[in-house]
């Protein structure tokens, strides 16, 4: 098979590569790119460990051939953190809360909550439970995870900056 450029942004750093049309963004991740935080589960879209952002949207990156993101923005768990190295506020939270154990599942988490609080920064139990229902973990009983999205939501409003207000 003929390879086929690709050229996308990932972490915010602009890549380019010439890959085999069949070649998934997850395996284009981890073997082109050497960003091995997406993980592998069950490779059919089922698990959730391989989520990562697509232009602020969590997709599954073992159903998406790497050629469909073309021009797009892709988001790995490696890009979350600061720049400095400080845990994400929902990284943060999952520790805090005991919402990790063998970390296998923790990488597709941190991408489905991050999404998940971008669009619903105040999400009810039943509306976490619903926006991470893609993702599975066999270690836990979900509550330190449901526990850490509620935890990152309160992280996330206190560094948000105070509407501004008119004064006449």
């Amino acid at each position: 098979m003929h390879e086929q450029p690709v050229r996308l942004s990932i972490n915010g750093r602009p890549t380019e590569a010439s890959v085999e049309p069949r070649m998934t963004l997850a395996d284009f991740l981890r073997e082109k790119c050497g960003l091995t935080g997406t993980h592998l589960g069950c490779e059919h879209g089922a698990c959730g460990a391989c989520t990562v952002l697509l232009d602020g949207d969590a997709v599954r990156s073992c159903l998406l051939f790497a050629v469909q993101v073309d021009g797009m923005e892709v988001t790995t768990v490696e890009g979350i953190a600061a720049p400095d190295g400080e845990l994400s506020p929902v990284q943060s939270a999952l520790r805090e809360c005991h919402g990790l154990q063998c970390g296998f599942c923790t990488p597709g988490f941190v991408m489905s909550i991050t999404a998940l609080l971008r669009t619903n920064p105040h999400p009810s139990d039943t509306e976490i439970r619903e926006g991470l229902s893609g993702n599975f973990c066999r270690c836990t009983g979900y509550q330190g995870i449901v526990a850490a999205v509620h935890r990152a939501a309160e992280l996330m409003r206190a560094v948000e900056p105070a509407p501004a207000t008119h004064r006449g």
